[in-house]
């Protein structure tokens, strides 16, 4: 399974914790780190909340796709 986002790569580069962000959200550590660690993506009203935390954009948060790569 290819990675979908970067919300661990972000975390880490904020030096921000999965606890914290969960508190923020109002969601388990459980549930946070299976969006870091890409085990289940954020619905994408999830995803903005987490990018409007971090202070990044949303598209900041994902990983490029495929498709460019001809």
């Amino acid at each position: 399974m290819s990675e979908m986002n970067r919300i661990k790569e972000v975390l880490e580069q904020k030096g921000i914790k999965q606890t914290w962000l969960a508190e923020k959200l109002g969601k388990s550590y459980n549930m946070v780190n299976a969006y870091s660690q890409n085990r289940h993506q954020p619905r994408i009203e999830v995803l903005y909340k987490i990018a409007e935390l971090l202070n990044v954009d949303a598209r900041d948060l994902l990983t490029e796709s495929d498709y460019n790569n001809d």
